[in-house]
């Protein structure tokens, strides 16, 4: 029960603040050294593919930035949907804040995918339906961004774009599942928790550490940004003119 309260305490702003603050620098040197040896073992250590030649190595970006670009869209309507719900201001923000890095990451698998894709199937792009799927996924992010900043009162903007967030979700499994119910040019899953690995160690290697630099990557700019938002909200707030007072720059004006 006290480890439950002390997790809890992090709800406040205030806490949170304080704490993706000693947390942040830390995440962005783990997502930049995992970035290198990554892109390092994927481009230059691993062996060229016997079907693909050296164009599969653009998997070492698109899996990681697809992977992310579905779990950080569950995430972000998680969070938006327990602001919506217990009208937690903080997990709110949160959502506001994945938003962005989100929909770049879905930029990236769909510009990777085209890149992967012209030299694998002879085109740039397809009405396929994973792509056609992770295509409404980038207009589901940027629909909730603009929903989100096209309402001026914070609450009302909060529970609008809540409600498209938690409604959007349902593309996730669909993009998921798509090479499973649908006759596609994607190939299906690689990589799978049931099942052994179908590609040699040193790939399997340079794709985790990529996926682990996003997943660093992620968390570094969700913090960076909800820390933004949490200073422009909070404004009004003791805590907040405190740190305000203190910081450097603004002693002695």
């Amino acid at each position: 029960m006290t480890d439950g309260l002390r997790f809890f305490t992090f709800a406040a702003p205030s806490r949170f603040y304080a704490l993706t603050g000693l947390l942040t620098p830390w995440l962005w040197l783990l997502a930049i050294g995992l970035a290198a040896a990554g892109l390092w073992i994927g481009f230059f250590v691993a062996p060229t593919d016997a079907t693909q030649g050296d164009a599969y190595r653009i998997i070492f970006i698109h899996v990681p930035a697809a992977w992310m670009s579905m779990l950080l869209y569950l995430v972000m309507a998680f969070w938006a949907a327990v602001g919506w719900a217990f009208k937690a201001r903080l997990a709110s923000m949160l959502a506001r804040a994945i938003a962005p890095t989100g929909a770049m990451f879905t930029v990236l698998a769909l510009w990777s995918g085209a890149l992967w894709g012209r030299p694998t199937w002879g085109t740039w792009w397809v009405w396929d339906a994973r792509l056609t799927s992770e295509l409404i996924l980038l207009f589901l992010y940027l629909g909730y961004i603009a929903l989100a900043e096209a309402i001026d009162d914070t609450r009302r903007a909060d529970q609008a774009s809540a409600l498209l967030a938690v409604v959007g979700a349902i593309n996730v499994p669909i993009i998921y599942f798509s090479v499973r119910w649908w006759n596609t040019l994607h190939q299906g899953a690689t990589i799978s928790l049931t099942a052994a690995p179908k590609m040699a160690s040193t790939m399997l290697t340079a794709m985790l550490l990529m996926t682990f630099a996003c997943w660093a990557y992620a968390f570094a700019v969700a913090f960076t940004r909800t820390r933004a938002l949490i200073l422009e909200r909070e404004r009004d707030t003791a805590w907040v003119r405190e740190l305000a007072a203190t910081a450097p720059g603004t002693r002695g004006a």
